[in-house]
């Protein structure tokens, strides 16, 4: 019972270590598209 369960602890530990790592080394691109909102001069502090 120990045996198999250990198996299951490393194969997800690997799976964890792997998505961690390719999230460090994805290059994401920036978002191309431009945002303009207006935004009303009451939500401003005054």
């Amino acid at each position: 019972m120990t045996k198999p369960l250990i198996i299951v602890v490393a194969l997800l530990a690997v799976v964890i270590a792997g998505g961690v790592a390719f999230l460090a080394t994805w290059d994401i691109p920036p978002p191309t598209a431009r945002v303009e909102k207006v935004i009303a001069n009451d939500r401003f502090a005054k």
